[in-house]
């Protein structure tokens, strides 16, 4: 627009050939290290290592890897008293329902009582514990058939796989865990496992698949063990 005797205007005239500088909500105020690192454990749905964390930031503005320590730190502290809790685990570190709470929470996915199948967690309790094995092992100790659809089911969910193959006539297959299976169970190594005897008590997978509110499995364990003499 032009004024009255020619002239260009004023704002016209301010911003012709000025390059315009797109809006950037990273151009906007800085937040804080600690809420930039809760939001994105918020919204990540899994574990967030701290490489992650700091590539959230464009690399003039990314923050000292201590003072996002510091941020973690700090927020572990906040959640001390709450019904969240931020844990670190296999694959980062991730906020979550803390485990006091979890059978109250878990009532919002459950339609009815979960039954798990004995011989679907003791196989999943001996590949953690024993690994690698092959599946005949694992036939061995228990003294009944492990059936396809346990395996099927183990290896779909990505709680364990193949590493490797038994240098014997066949070569079986070798089963171990995955850091999805230490991610889901709260577990930051191999080493966090509990004793064996803990760990084939089916108690001690249901809590944290009840903790997890996973329809899914459940459907998959929801039927009766088909354990069969070898």
């Amino acid at each position: 627009m032009r004024g009255d005797r020619g002239q260009p205007d004023t704002a016209e005239a301010a911003t012709d050939g000025a390059e315009l500088v797109p809006l950037n909500a990273l151009s906007l105020v800085m937040p804080s290290v600690k809420q930039v690192v809760e939001g994105a454990l918020m919204a990540a749905g899994g574990p967030l290592t701290l490489d992650q964390m700091l590539g959230l930031y464009p690399e003039d503005r990314r923050p000292a890897s201590a003072e996002v320590r510091a941020a973690i730190d700090a927020l572990m502290t906040d959640y001390a008293e709450r019904g969240i809790e931020l844990v670190e685990v296999a694959g980062g570190w991730r906020i979550q329902v803390r485990r006091t709470v979890a059978p109250w929470v878990a009532r919002l996915w459950e339609e009815k009582p979960a039954r798990y199948s004995r011989a679907l967690l003791e196989t999943l309790a001996l590949i953690a514990y024993r690994q690698p094995i092959t599946r005949g092992e694992i036939e061995e100790i228990r003294g009944v058939t492990v059936s396809t659809q346990i395996v099927k089911t183990l290896t779909e969910r990505e709680w364990v796989r193949v590493v490797g193959h038994r240098d014997v006539p066949g070569r079986p297959a070798l089963y171990a865990t995955t850091r999805r299976f230490l991610d889901y169970f709260g577990l930051r190594s191999l080493n966090d496992l509990p004793p064996l005897a803990e760990l084939r008590d089916p108690a001690f997978f249901e809590q944290q698949l009840r903790g997890a509110g996973d329809a899914a499995i459940d459907a998959a364990m929801d039927e009766p063990d088909d354990d069969k003499p070898r």
